[in-house]
């Protein structure tokens, strides 16, 4: 006879503990993605006559290049690329080093200083199993990307969460780490230009991150997954700060610059020890992504000027998206990267109240159809993202026109109404 209830299977004691132990899958807290998800499929069952519009989605809403994509075709069918990549061919460690050279002036080692990932996501996944033991810390910004996080604490580690404020300029507040968590810090995690909040970061910042770094021997990880989306001055990569090569790596993805989401390719780049160290637990992890694949994502850095088109294009949605909300009461600012729009919650509607963002985000889109995705980390604060579907200005123009027309009926107020 077992002792479980009938629900559990007889193994729910032994899910580990980073999972919940016994009591996984048993929560009922519902991930705020998930929410949307529910609403936007409510919404559309209610209101089938009130198109949605949709600013929540994160990912470019185009194909990858016509060139990009016939690599690709002409590579799938050639017997060599049949086999296991492992940690990635050398055309492609060789165009990364092209990339980082021409782009941003660095140097590196394409032998020793570049590996391959499936995506940036994994590789942040990965890196923590490099330095993570029970007790140590990763120091992330919130809000934020949360996968080294989750990780970092899969190990039995710690995180300790530094706000993005509006009035830092997103930038963390370095100086009000505790003493005990610099000493137990073994990572810290940054994501510029930032996602959600369109932040840059300065040479200036990442010359006091490298000294942070050396002062108190922790390793840094830049996420710069939105780099080639920069709008004011030309990107910036953390490397091309002196002494940052010492001190960590940054990783690189081809979704968002290149329009190439789903195709999973990014690389590691930076110190050699650490890309080693990444590249041992990748071989532990993964036997590599699809050659093909990768010559494809070859020929991808080698175009410079597809990079150039996604910017101009998310850069005129986002011009158009600042003039619309603030036309409705947002204060809204174009933002210094990234393809999102971070802007303070409304406190209310009306005589409708709203606690947090998350209040706020459900509201617009039960009342509105308007889907955005909030964020209550550090303050209300919502993020509209410009990768929504449409074939020209014309249909972008419409979207803008229809997203005034609605959110005006609310009689949003902020708090500084």
């Amino acid at each position: 006879m077992s002792n479980f209830p009938a629900a559990d299977p007889w193994f729910q004691s032994l899910f580990a503990d980073r999972m919940g132990g016994a009591n996984y899958g048993k929560g009922t807290e519902i991930y705020k993605f998930e929410k949307i998800k529910r609403a936007k499929r409510k919404i559309l069952a209610e209101h089938p006559e009130r198109p949605l519009l949709d600013f929540g989605i994160g990912e470019n809403d185009d194909m990858a290049d016509p060139r990009v994509r016939e690599v690709l075709k002409r590579e799938v069918d050639r017997l060599e690329n049949r086999g296991y990549a492992d940690n990635g061919i050398q055309e492609f460690k060789d165009a990364a080093a092209e990339f980082m050279r021409q782009q941003f002036g660095v140097e590196l080692d394409a032998n020793v200083e570049i590996n391959h990932a499936i995506g940036s996501k994994p590789a942040l996944a990965m890196l923590p199993a490099a330095f993570i033991n029970p007790g140590d810390v990763t120091l992330m910004t919130v809000p934020g990307y949360p996968v080294a996080g989750t990780h970092t604490r899969y190990y039995g580690g710690e995180v300790y969460k530094l706000p993005l404020r509006e009035e830092n300029g997103f930038l963390p507040d370095l100086d009000a780490i505790p003493r005990d968590i610099k000493k137990r810090a073994k990572l810290l995690v940054l994501n510029y230009p930032n996602s959600p909040t369109g932040a840059l970061a300065t040479k200036d910042f990442y010359q006091r991150v490298i000294d942070f770094a050396l002062t108190h021997q922790v390793v840094v990880i830049q996420d710069a997954a939105h780099v080639l989306l920069t709008y004011d001055g030309p990107p910036l990569s953390f490397l091309q700060v002196e002494g940052a090569k010492e001190v960590g790596v940054e990783v690189h993805s081809m979704s968002k610059g290149f329009n190439m989401i789903g195709w999973r390719m990014a690389f590691v780049a930076g110190h050699r020890k650490i890309v080693q160290a990444f590249a041992d637990v990748k071989d532990n992890s993964d036997s590599g992504q699809f050659m093909a694949i990768q010559k494809a994502a070859a020929a991808a850095l080698r175009l410079p000027e597809i990079a150039e088109s996604v910017r101009e294009k998310y850069r005129r949605r986002l011009k158009k998206l600042v003039t619309a909300l603030s036309r409705v009461g947002f204060q809204a600012q174009m933002p210094g990267g990234t393809y999102f729009l971070y802007v303070r919650a409304p406190i209310a509607a009306g005589d409708r109240r709203f606690d947090n963002a998350e209040e706020a985000s459900q509201y617009l889109i039960h009342e509105q159809s308007v889907c955005c995705v909030p964020w209550d980390d550090a303050g209300p604060y919502l993020r509209f993202s410009v990768t929504y579907p449409a074939r020209d200005e014309a249909e972008e123009d419409s979207l803008m026109a229809a997203t005034v027309e609605r959110l005006s009926r609310l009689g949003l107020r902020f708090s500084n109404s």
